[in-house]
This record gives structure tokens, C-alpha cells and sequence, in this order.
């Protein structure tokens, strides 16, 4: 019965272990942009590209090389997103 037990306990632990240990090498693997400083717009040319979209910028930062922002759109929501450095573009699935 304890060598049944503990096996079970073994293979619980390592179902558990597994998924982590996975997510932790995708995040490891993630490609960042690697936009040199110098060709970076600034957070007001960024805001800038925003507001022309029609977004209200809230807060800008530079996160994981690139910029990471708050935004309300047209109808109110309240968006966080990251916006591509270099281009303004905002990055759809970027750091999730």
C-alpha cells in the first residue's frame, strides 16, 4: 500500500512539473526585437501614432524592448498592449 502511495505521489508531482517546465523554455525562447536604442521614437512620437489611430494614451514604458501601453479606444475599454518601438505599430500576441 506505501509503495502504491508513493509512486502515485511521484507521478502527480511530475504531471505537475512538466507543464511548468515547458512554459518556463517557451519563455526563454521568445523572440524580443532587439531594436537599437537610437532607433527608438520617442514616447511622445509614439503617442503621437496612437492618438492618430484614435486611442487615448494613458501611460507609456519601455518594457522587454519594447514599449508597453495603456490606451482607451473610441468605445471607452481600457487596452494594454505593446507597441513596436521603432514603427509605433501596435505588436498583437507580443509577451503573452
Amino acid at each position: 500500500m506505501r509503495r502504491t502511495s508513493f509512486f502515485t505521489a511521484i507521478a502527480i508531482s511530475l504531471a505537475c512539473a512538466a507543464p511548468t517546465a515547458a512554459f518556463a523554455v517557451d519563455d526563454l525562447f521568445k523572440t524580443r526585437l532587439n531594436i537599437p536604442a537610437d532607433q527608438w521614437l520617442s514616447p511622445g512620437e509614439v503617442a503621437e501614432k496612437l492618438s492618430q489611430k484614435g486611442y487615448k494614451v494613458v501611460e507609456i514604458v519601455s518594457d522587454d524592448g519594447a514599449y508597453e501601453v495603456e490606451l482607451i479606444d473610441k468605445n471607452g475599454t481600457r487596452i494594454e498592449a505593446h507597441v513596436h518601438p521603432a514603427t509605433g505599430e501596435l505588436l498583437y500576441g507580443y509577451d503573452d
